[in-house]
């Protein structure tokens, strides 16, 4: 048998046959990428599931997925019906030309794979449609479970909800809509001229009947959902940023909505010409009404209005835009919860006579002068105990019942602090299973402080003792708080050995005491497919091979407050200070959720970024809102999370937020009503900060709702700049507990004030012009808000006031002759002074400044102690080493009521001292000779002071050293005076600590 000989024309195979090794790569690369997804969908299902929130994982992911499915359909079912209705209407014969050549050379390269890309190519663009439209996942949500406002617009008559929750989501639609007929109507184009539907010739464009019947369609479907569009516009006028003020004024009233109808219906004409074009083919009439479209949007879209501005508006501005500023300051006061703030004129007095403070006893007592700011070394210092332990830069306030009355505190909580582990111990199985919580709350009241300026805890210690409780009647160990690890493993059967390092042994006991976890906070890792599959996650073999991993052993990962509570609830925005507070026996965080929006309509836009930065945030660089722009904004939800086991509740504290019903609507097991809070989380509930920054950002301006003098802008305020901080960065609010004039009683509130408008570049007065507090307390009874929660409460001074504001203030205490010089005494040995929070209180019928002023050595173990007082009214002030004292100072010798420190032992009496407005009553002084000795020592003291720089600027180190001797002789006299003055034998306050507990009595003195 002979064979046959190859054909010289049939092509030879000399490729070699491909073995199966790309294959199986490319196989076991896409299986273990599916395998890593499943982990990672895996291990969420076992977080949310322990948890109690699956349903938020389910229900999120499913409205993501059909999302996706639905956009990944419509752009990939468009591209591909575009481009195979093209394919399939290509020409049969073409005119041989070599355009034509060219175009079958590129046709039969395409061939092999022409199938391959006619999906692939709609494939690949639905992909990235369906992520994109994915993400919007939160608008549908919305829509599908809207619930009306039951308010109207000012302008449509249409309920808020139109603009909220349906106008966001069809705008979305018709977007994504237009987007697929242009991709779609490129597709098609590229196909046809691919195949010679559409070709150049020398006569022109050829384009063949199937090709112009497409364009036509695609064309006519592009105008109707333009019209759609310019239709809605008319509605987004009343969301428009761009004007003067938020919304539509006279301009969009008047020329914008007018226009948008115009295009909208002649878009509509244009596309049943084109419709008409598909039928007919004859393109002049579309061409003709395209044209004029375009010129009618520029004429009557930009030109009509633009004129109407510039001719009409501008020169009468003020009268025609007053009704629509008249909209925009209702709305915004509305979106933002202004519209029920409690407005009070208050003509400050600015004389500190005797006796003002006796109608204002309650607050004197409760003033604060442990500031948290400052604080946080010294608990530190005094309470961290091990490296491993430590405490948030800036610490909380909050309030507790101590024997009977409620008392202010600065409290926080004991933390894990990961990298004080020695390096050389810093192993995995240390980081992960032994070192995995904190210990104990820490607490102290916040007005008053021991005999050598350290504050007074009420609770303290390891293991923890206190007025709140020990470690038996409460749960202090902290798995779950700001600095916890990425995660641990935890647990272990009954009987096992402990492996945890609990804490500290008590006093007299050396070595650490060790335990294990008992509760029911992450997922089981007991089996190897669990284990296997958190290995993965945190791609850490030790997880997967270590020995310290048994059948009970739970993971603690994703810990922090913020965290847990934005993953089980991602509609919320999160508030940037979360606090813990000691609830029914466990140590909870609670966490403040508020549901936004930026599309109420005629409500002013507000940068949340900017509106929330203060001189705190700008200092630990954390704690303000993401930059984001609202409209809307409401407190609607309180959270908590347990510090031992991560347990997330969610309570529903604006249950009339039409917002949060929806979300309520869409997950509807996993918020609670808020009459299931228990009276004891109740009364640790606040007035959210962040809120409340962004309310007084807004009261800046909106505090006038005259639209004339709101146009003129003359009154409008700022919020003051810390005067204790290095930047120009503004004061943050402070928690206080006091009374405000008209008001009831004492009540834990949040407070700021405003100065006259501060405009870059010029010198801007800082006097007062206003005071607003927040009623911050819930009341103590299960399930019941005192009735004045969240009540807002601005005093509004005159605007020829003359009382200073905190920058004045700030500088009359650091120029005061005599104050100066006693700082300067405190500055000796190295030591800083640091100036502690500027309070501000409506007392005695004007505003009372205090100022805490702490002492810091050097040294890495040094921590601020609080050594003396500043206060001021009007321009007087007064010093001294306690409130009590300052206050009699600055109030002609008897304040009328007690600060909270009158029961400190060892304080000082110095004398007051004043501003521009005279010398401060200071109380008689026990003994004229050990006054007049001590006048005499702190002028001997100043003179060194200025004699020894004198001799540093000449570099005359003989003289300088001369004066430094005559400055420690002057010193010790002072003290001395000082000593003989308060009967404890020296200036300073007497070492050691104190048991003392504060004052919290209102009985004002006689």
């Amino acid at each position: 048998m002979t064979s046959r000989p190859a054909s010289p024309n049939r092509p030879t195979n000399s490729r070699r046959r491909r073995g199966p090794l790309l294959p199986t790569l490319i196989t076991v690369a896409v299986l273990v990428i599916a395998f890593v997804f499943f982990v990672n969908v895996y291990t969420d299902v076992l977080w949310y599931k322990q948890l109690g929130f699956l349903e938020v994982f389910w229900r999120e992911n499913a409205s993501r997925v059909l999302i996706f499915l639905a956009a990944f359909l419509i752009m990939g079912g468009g591209i591909y019906a575009s481009v195979r209705v093209a394919y399939r209407a290509r020409p049969v014969y073409a005119p041989d030309n070599q355009t034509q050549d060219t175009l079958n050379h590129y046709q039969a390269q395409l061939e092999p794979v022409r199938r391959l890309v006619m999906i692939g190519v709609p494939a690949v663009f639905g992909l990235f449609a369906g992520t994109a439209a994915a993400a919007q996942w939160q608008k549908v949500m919305l829509f599908v479970y809207q619930v009306p406002f039951g308010q109207k617009d000012p302008q449509f008559g249409l309920d808020l909800s139109f603009f909220i929750n349906t106008l966001p989501f069809l705008g979305f639609v018709v977007g994504f809509l237009i987007s697929v007929v242009i991709i779609s109507a490129i597709a098609g184009i590229l196909t046809h001229y691919l195949y010679g539907a559409i070709r150049l010739q020398e006569r022109g464009l050829f384009t063949s009947r199937a090709a112009q019947i497409q364009l036509a369609v695609l064309a006519a479907a592009f105008l109707i959902l333009l019209a759609i569009n310019f239709w809605l516009d008319r509605f987004s006028t009343l969301q428009d940023n761009s004007g003067l003020r938020s919304g539509a004024l006279y301009t969009d009233v008047n020329a914008v909505i007018p226009t948008k109808t115009i295009l909208a219906l002649a878009a509509v004409i244009v596309a049943v010409l084109f419709i008409v074009t598909a039928v007919i083919g004859r393109w002049r009439l579309p061409v003709i009404g395209t044209a004029m479209l375009i010129i009618t949007g520029i004429l009557a879209g930009g030109i009509y209005p633009w004129a109407v501005q510039q001719f009409q508006v501008k020169p009468s501005e003020a009268a025609l835009e007053s009704p629509y500023i008249e909209k925009n300051i209702n709305s915004t006061r509305s979106a933002y919860g202004l519209d029920n703030v409690e407005v009070t004129p208050y003509n400050a007095t600015t004389d500190a006579t005797p006796g003002a403070l006796r109608q204002d006893a309650a607050t004197a007592a409760n003033i604060r002068l442990l500031d948290p700011n400052l604080v946080s070394a010294t608990f530190g210092q005094l309470e961290q105990y091990r490296p491993y332990y430590k405490f948030p830069s800036t610490l909380n306030v909050d309030r507790y019942t101590i024997d009977g009355k409620v008392q202010d505190t600065v409290i926080a909580v004991r933390e894990l602090n990961p990298n004080g582990i020695s390096p050389d111990q810093q192993t995995w199985y240390n980081t992960h299973l032994v070192y995995t919580h904190g210990y104990g709350i820490v607490a102290a009241y916040g007005n008053t402080v021991t005999a050598d300026g350290k504050p007074v805890f009420i609770q303290s210690g390891v293991p923890s003792v206190g007025k709140l409780g020990t470690d038996t009647s409460y749960q202090p160990r902290i798995y779950f708080g700001q600095f916890s690890p990425e995660y641990s493993v935890v647990g272990a059967p009954e009987g096992a050995p402990q492996v945890e390092l609990d804490r500290p042994q008590g006093s007299g006991t050396s070595g650490e005491a060790s335990t294990t976890f008992s509760g029911n906070a992450g997922p089981n890792v007991g089996n190897w497919f669990n284990r296997l599959a958190y290995a993965i996650k945190f791609q850490s073999s030790d997880l997967l091979l270590t020995n310290g991993v048994n059948d009970k052993s739970q993971i603690l990962y994703d810990r922090s407050p913020e965290e847990r509570v934005a993953k089980v609830a991602p509609y919320l925005t999160i508030d940037g200070n979360p606090y813990p507070a000691l609830i029914d026996g466990r140590v909870k965080w609670i966490v403040d959720g508020y549901t936004t929006s930026a599309a109420y309509p005629y409500s002013q836009q507000q940068q949340l970024e900017s509106a929330t930065t203060d001189s705190l945030t700008s200092k630990t660089g954390t704690g303000a809102l993401p930059n984001s722009s609202i409209n809307y904004i409401r407190n609607s939800v309180k959270a908590t999370v347990d510090a031992y086991d991560g347990s997330v509740s969610l309570y529903a504290w604006d249950a009339e937020d039409p917002i949060l019903k929806a979300w309520q609507k869409a997950f509807p097991t996993t918020i609670k009503p808020y009459s299931e809070m228990s009276g004891d989380l109740m009364s640790h509930v606040r007035y959210p900060e962040d809120l409340f920054k962004v309310q007084r950002e807004l009261l800046n301006r909106y505090h006038v709702t005259d639209p004339g003098e709101f146009y003129k802008n003359t009154q409008a305020w700022s919020i003051p700049n810390d005067p204790t901080a290095s930047a120009d960065v503004k004061q943050p609010p402070y928690y206080l507990s006091l009374q405000m004039p008209g008001q009831e009683k004492t009540a834990f509130s949040l407070t700021t004030s405003f100065i006259p408008q501060s405009v870059k570049g010029t010198d801007s007065r800082n006097v007062l012009y206003g005071f607003m507090a927040a009623d911050a307390d819930a009341g103590n009874q299960k399930g019941v808000k005192a009735p004045g929660y969240g009540k807002l409460r601005l005093l509004e001074l005159p605007v020829d006031t003359q009382v200073p504001g905190p920058g004045q203030v700030q500088n009359t205490f650091n120029s005061d002759p005599t104050v100066s010089t006693q700082l300067n005494l405190l500055k000796q040995g190295q030591s800083s002074v640091l100036n502690g929070n500027l309070l501000t209180l409506p007392v005695g019928g004007g505003l009372l400044y205090v100022q805490p002023v702490y002492v810091r050595s050097t040294g890495e173990t040094s921590y601020p102690t609080l050594q003396r007082v500043l206060v001021a009214f009007g321009n007087k002030i007064g010093y001294a080493a306690t409130l009590n004292e300052a206050l009699d100072q600055l109030f002609g010798g008897s304040s009328g009521a007690l600060a909270g420190d009158s029961q400190k032992p060892g304080g000082a009496t110095t004398p007051g001292t004043s501003g521009t407005g005279g010398t401060g009553g200071a109380n008689a002084a026990p003994d004229a000779t050990a006054q007049a000795q001590l006048n005499q020592a702190l002028q001997d003291a100043n003179q060194a002071i200025q004699d020894g720089q004198a001799a540093l600027a000449k570099g005359d180190f003989s003289a300088y050293g001369t004066a430094q001797t005559k400055l420690s002789a002057a010193i010790a006299a002072a003290l001395a005076a000082e000593g003989q003055m308060t009967g404890t034998g020296a200036g300073a306050p007497a070492a050691g600590t104190s048991t003392a507990s504060p004052s919290s009595s209102a009985t004002p003195t006689k």
